[in-house]
């Protein structure tokens, strides 16, 4: 079996990953990746906790299953509005969505 610590690490170069891409990269859609990775690492540390502290419940699972459905939700509304601001300022640059205006 492979230890806890093993998952663990993975989920924190996946989610420093994931912090790098959104406080380094300036395209909307790159920076909705890089929330996505941070997301899913949390969902990898659910479900490690969950099958080391109690192999016989699922609650980590059933956690890991509603962060995916959030993140779902999360990247549709966003990506909806990556395309608003796309056909309204022909660009997907962040800083140009820093000055919201009519």
């Amino acid at each position: 079996m492979v230890p806890m610590e093993n998952y663990l690490v993975l989920s924190g170069i996946i989610f420093s990953l994931g912090v790098y891409g959104v406080l380094a990269r300036r395209n909307a859609v790159l920076v909705l990746m890089s929330v996505e990775l941070m997301l899913n690492a949390v969902s990898l540390n659910f479900v490690a906790f969950s099958a080391y502290l109690d192999p016989d419940k699922a609650t980590g699972i059933i956690f890991a299953v509603f962060v995916i459905a959030v993140a779902a939700a999360e990247v549709g509304l966003a990506l909806a509005i990556v395309i608003r601001l796309f056909r309204n300022r022909s660009t997907a640059n962040v800083d140009e969505a820093a000055t919201m205006r009519w």
